[in-house]
This record gives structure tokens, sequence and C-alpha cells, in this order.
């Protein structure tokens, strides 16, 4: 055909209910207040408060005299996220698409019917992918863009025109969806023309003597006859969803409840354009006149005294990922414990989420290796350790560029295979530890490794002209066999942790028979031996 038309009925209330579900399954009346308090009235409303008898422009206090009606703010905010899951559906198909208004964008076809089937099955499948958004939208098919416009704000569900059937099938359609200025809509209704095909059966001359310009262009469109060219949308890698609360949130629970949809929905994004999230950006409002001191009022997201410093005004987080991810489960799991180590210090306001994209994971197994763990559950259960145990105590030591001694710092824990190159290196390490240097089988070479003590082992030294001749730690006693050293290093004198030490390498023969390879150093800070660790 291509053209498909994307349109969001009743815009404004899909963008609260998308993030409220539950205003959806209980099919409760719904009517968006806005302006400054305590002059707020009602700008949009769903069908359920219309069959009520709420209408355009009534006041909020008009509005709670009615039964079972529940009153949101309009929400900018989630106009915005919705708006852009709009895009993320259209770019989901095709690299072409048109931004026409906030609830409306167009779909170029071409070419698209050998990847993904006709025209009507790839609108089923842009309204399925619509639903898992949170949106329910209208699509129209039709070869002109004008056209597929008319046909998605005027029908419901999903309209296929084809060609030369456009005058007859816009014919049908009240004169409101050309959008004519007022002014026009007064004049056709003083006519009695409420149709499209009322319109078109008008003489074209004698209408643009009355209406001008603007009325033959609305004659145009009616008869399905406007030919223009796609605007074409720049595609943007942002993806963010806001919730403006009616009440500050205190609990973790409730707020994780919150947390699960619109990660959801930032998932269902994301997928749509075949990304993952390799970082979760949070950002919360806090309410700034909370006070931990008010009966009633202390948060279970924090233990300590809110009396210890004001509460801030934001609170932003980072969550880094170590392999880009798409469950919404394991992100949620994963800020759940992030919060909990380290919660904000007052009621929620509005929450913000954004999602930094990149690229799946695709990884493939090793035939003669053993699999390694799941990364999504390995950071799952990396994150539960450092939220017992603190940060700085969970991950992967990585030595430090300096001569102190054992200066190392932990970072995060990265599986082995998880980055590339990585399966080849393991391959070509069992093939050398398989076969020997002439293709034989054979062992790999053996390496010493170092066991560190921490804290080094305090000892007992016995020199004999400067070198040491025996020594006693931990309850044994032991004849040094071999000495090397010693190798004196210092550094950090402007500091209180200073170190001076000489080290020794020492062979003791332990009591009865047994050797061990030892090393040594004193302290001449503390002057006092300590035993380093041993080697393997």
């Amino acid at each position: 055909m291509g053209f498909a038309a994307i349109f969001v009925p009743n815009f404004l209330v899909q963008a609260v209910v998308r993030a409220e579900a539950e205003l959806r399954l209980r099919e409760r009346a719904l009517a968006l207040i806005e302006g400054a308090p305590p002059v707020w009235s009602v700008v949009a409303v769903n069908e359920a408060a219309a069959r009520a008898g709420v209408q355009f422009g009534m006041t909020k206090s008009q509005v709670e005299q009615f039964c079972r009606i529940e009153i949101r703010h309009r929400s900018r905010g989630q106009e915005r996220a919705a708006h852009a899951a709009l895009l993320d559906l259209g770019w989901s198909v095709s690299p072409r698409i048109e931004d026409t208004a906030p609830d409306m964008i167009v779909v170029d076809l071409a070419g698209l019917n050998s990847l993904l089937g006709t025209d009507e099955e790839i609108a089923k499948r842009m309204m399925q992918r619509a639903l898992e958004m949170g949106l329910s939208v209208n699509v129209a098919v039709t070869p002109a863009i004008d056209v597929a416009i008319l046909a998605a704000r005027g029908f419901l569900g999903l309209t296929v025109i084809a060609t030369g059937e456009e005058a007859k099938r816009l014919g049908r359609l009240p004169v409101e969806v050309l959008s004519p200025s007022i002014e026009i809509f007064e004049t056709l209704e003083t006519w009695g023309i409420r149709t499209c095909e009322a319109l078109t059966a008008l003489p074209v001359l004698q209408l643009s003597e009355r209406l001008g310009q603007e009325g033959v262009r609305l004659h145009e469109l009616a008869r399905g006859e406007s030919v223009r060219s796609l605007v074409l949308a720049e595609p943007e890698i942002h993806f963010e969803e806001e919730m403006e609360l009616e009440d500050a949130v205190e609990e973790l629970e409730p707020l994780s409840f919150l947390l699960a949809r619109m990660l959801g929905q930032l998932c269902a994004r994301l997928n749509a354009r075949a990304l993952a999230a390799c970082a979760i950006r949070v950002r919360f409002e806090l309410d700034a006149a909370y006070s931990a001191d008010a009966p009633g009022k202390r948060s279970s997201l924090r233990s300590v005294d809110f009396r210890e410093k004001p509460p801030a005004k934001i609170y932003e987080r980072v969550l880094t990922l170590p392999v880009a991810m798409l469950d919404s489960k394991t992100l949620l799991n994963l800020l759940r414990l992030h919060l909990q180590g380290d919660p904000p210090s007052a009621p929620i306001l509005r929450i913000m989420l954004a999602a930094d994209a990149a690229r799946p994971r695709v990884s493939q197994g090793e035939l003669y290796l053993p699999s390694s763990p799941d990364p999504e559950r390995l950071e799952l259960t990396m994150a539960r350790l450092a939220n017992l145990v603190g940060d700085a105590n969970a991950g992967s030591p990585e030595l430090m560029d300096t001569h102190r001694p054992d200066d190392f710092r932990m970072r995060r824990f990265v599986a082995p295979g998880s980055g590339p190159g990585i399966g080849r290196a393991n391959r070509s390490k069992r093939q050398r530890a398989m076969h020997g240097k002439d293709g034989t089988a054979g062992n790999e070479p053996s390496e010493n490794a170092f066991r560190v003590y921490r804290p080094a082992v305090a000892a007992s030294v016995e020199l004999q002209e400067g070198c040491p001749v025996r020594v006693s730690f931990r309850g044994m006693l032991g004849e040094v066999v071999a000495a090397s050293g010693p190798w004196r290093s210092s550094g950090d004198w402007w500091r209180e942790d200073a170190w001076h030490n000489d080290e020794w390498d020492l062979e003791i023969l332990f009591h009865p028979g047994q050797r061990g390879l030892y090393r040594f150093f004193y302290d001449a800070i503390r002057q006092d031996w300590f035993v380093r660790g041993m080697y393997d």
C-alpha cells in the first residue's frame, strides 16, 4: 500500500493510564485536570467518565461531586514518555517514519513486505507491540499519507484502504477529522455540512470564493487526493520513563511496584529497537518538607536517623551493568538491592528512570569447556553480597600502580568468557594443556603462586650476622635452610601510613621434616617481624 498511520486515541488519558495500569484493569472513570490551584479544570476524560456526565471545563470541585471518579493531574512527563514509546514503535518496523503529532506517527512500509509479510500483517504486529508498550492505537494503511492520517483518526482498530477507494471510505467520516479552523467549522455547521461526503459534493470554485484556500484544501483532503512527501524524523537513542505521584511514596514495596511497571515499559521500548540496557539511571524528586520527627512519618527505606542532615531534594543514582540486559525482573531486583544499600532520605514525589542503550549480549558456548554462570544471575548474586558486606568488600581485587606492598582495590567482578575473545583464549590455553610444543600430549608448565596473609602474621625471627636463621609463627618453629634478601622498600613518608620494610624470602625446615617457602619482612616503623605470605 505505501504508508501506515498510527494514532493514539485520547492521548492525554492513555499517557496517564499507561503509567497506572490498574486504571485500565478496573475500567474506572478517569478525569484529567490542569491549571493553577485552586482553579483546576478538566482537560480530558475517558469513556466511563464521559458516560457518567463529566465534561470538559468542569472544575475539580464539580468532578468530586460524582461518585467513583478517579481524578489525576495532567502529566507532561508521561506524555513525553508515551510519545517516545510511539516513535520507538515506528522505528521497530521501519527506519522511515514521520513524527506527525504527539498522538500520531506515519510509517513508510515500502520494501518491508519481503521481510515482515503483507501490509495488514505488519499493521497487526504494530498494534500488538503497541499494547505491550501500554498503548491502544488505531492503524490505517493507505497509498497516501494524508488519507492514512484521516483514516487512523476516524476509524477504530485496523483499517486498510485500497487505491481508488479513498473518497468512498473517507466520505463517512465527520468533518472534524479534517481539523478545520473554528470559523470554518462553524460555517460548515451552519451550512449543514457534517461529513466528508457532503463536503466533497460542494463545487470547488464556490467553496474557494467563500472559504478561501483552506476550504479548497479541506475539499481535497475529503476526496483523498492530497499528495505530499514524508517528513522524516531523526531517530534518537534515548529511553526515559517518568511518573509523577499523587501521594508521596515512603515504603520500599509500593515503590518496587511502580519501578516494576516503569522498567517493563523501558524494556519493551528497548526490545522494539533491538537494544538492551547497559545502565539504569534513577532520579527521584523528594519531599523537601519531610520531617522524620513527625508521627507516622518514618520511612522504611532508611533505618538511620534523618536528623543527621536535612533531606536532599533530588536523589540520583546510576546502576551500571556488566553486560547489557533486557530482563525487567532482574533489573528490578538489582535496583531494589541498590536502594536498600543507599536509600533516599525522604518520601518520593516523582520517579524518573532512564536506560543507556547498547547492543544485546551475544555469546556462544564452548564445546570442551564448562558453561560459565549466567551474567544476569551472577550480577544479582554479587549485588546481594555487596548489600550484605558492602561494595568495597565484594568483587575482584586489582593491584594498584604503586610500590606500596599489597596495595589493591576492589573492582566489579566479571565472569570469564563474558568479554570478546575470551572463548578463543580459553580454547587455546586448553589446547596447550592437552598437547605439548611438538603436538604430543603433555601438561601445562606449572607456575608459582603467592598466598598473601591479610593481615600480616606476627613472627619471631632469630638473626645471625644479620641473616635470619630461626623463625617461629603461628605456634610453628623452623630452621632457615636458604635465605634471599633483604630487599628494602619505603615510601609515602608524608602520610600517617608510611612504610619502611626489609623483605626476605626464606626456605624453612619445620619439625618434623616439613618444608615451606615464605616471605618475611621487618617493619622498621613498628620494629617487628611479620610474615607476608607463602609460595604455593
